[in-house]
């Protein structure tokens, strides 16, 4: 399926991409416009991934022992 047309517009063609040489490869490869959104986003990544494992760690009888017993010490009054 194309995309729509505007009646009487032809459809655009890309254009060919310039050569990377020299300053113009340089400015690219040091622009770091947007790095900051994909750090966050690789951050963000991770801790849902840390968030994920700590819930399969938490469901396992043996942690959820570990916590009650510490917990009853905890408030124990001696």
């Amino acid at each position: 399926m194309s995309a729509p047309t505007l009646a009487g517009s032809r459809p655009s063609v890309p254009r060919p991409l310039p050569p990377l040489t020299g300053p113009s490869a340089r400015r690219l490869f040091l622009d770091e416009r947007g790095a900051a959104t994909a750090e966050y986003a690789i951050a963000t990544m991770a801790a849902v991934a840390f968030a994920g494992l700590l819930v399969v760690i938490m469901r396992s009888d043996e942690v959820r022992g570990i916590l009650t017993d510490l917990v009853r010490r905890a408030l124990t009054v001696q």
